[in-house]
C-alpha cells in the first residue's frame, strides 16, 4: 500500500511546527554532490506551503542551498515519520533582533510524504536537552522563535 502523498502540510504537521523541535535537513552537498544531513531546531511553519528556519549563516546548510535549492526536512510527528520536500532560499541573511548571525531560510513545500515502514508507528518522539547555560538556552530560543515569527 503506497504511502499518503500531500502538497502542503496537513493540520497536526502545521500545529507541531509551531514550536521549537529537533528535525533534520537533507541538503546537497556544493562540493561532493551526495546527500549532507543536520540537525536544526529552531523551524517554524509560517503557512501550509512555507517553512522557515534559522541556521547559523556560516552554516554548510546555507552553502548547499545556494548551490542546489532541493531539501528535505524529516519530521517525527503524528505517530509517523514525513519527508517533507521543497525548494529553499535564503530569505534574510542575518535575522532581526538576535544576538548570532543567523540567516532565516524559507522553504517553499512541494511534497509532504509519510514515510514511516509498514505496520508500525512511533510510540517516542525524539527529545533532547541544551546542554549550555540553561537560561541562555531559553533566552536565545526565544528571541530565535519570536524573529522567525515576526519575519
Amino acid at each position: 500500500m503506497a504511502n499518503q502523498v500531500e502538497e502542503k502540510l496537513v493540520k497536526p504537521l502545521f500545529d507541531e511546527l509551531q514550536k521549537e523541535r529537533f528535525v533534520t535537513i537533507a541538503t546537497v552537498d556544493f562540493e561532493k554532490g551526495g546527500p549532507n544531513v543536520s540537525a536544526i531546531s529552531w523551524v517554524l511553519a509560517k503557512d501550509e506551503k512555507t517553512i522557515y528556519f534559522a541556521v547559523d549563516n556560516r552554516s554548510r546548510i546555507i552553502q548547499n542551498i545556494q548551490h542546489n535549492n532541493s531539501v528535505v526536512i524529516n519530521l517525527i510527528a503524528n505517530e509517523s515519520t514525513y519527508s517533507i520536500q521543497g525548494s529553499a532560499s535564503v530569505k534574510e541573511e542575518k535575522l532581526a533582533e538576535v544576538p548570532l548571525k543567523l540567516a532565516l531560510v524559507e522553504i517553499k513545500i512541494t511534497e509532504v510524504r509519510d514515510v514511516m515502514f509498514y505496520g508500525s508507528k512511533i510510540v517516542t518522539e525524539p527529545t533532547y536537552d541544551k546542554t549550555y547555560d540553561k537560561n541562555a538556552a531559553a533566552r536565545l530560543d526565544k528571541q530565535v522563535m519570536d524573529a522567525i515569527k515576526k519575519a
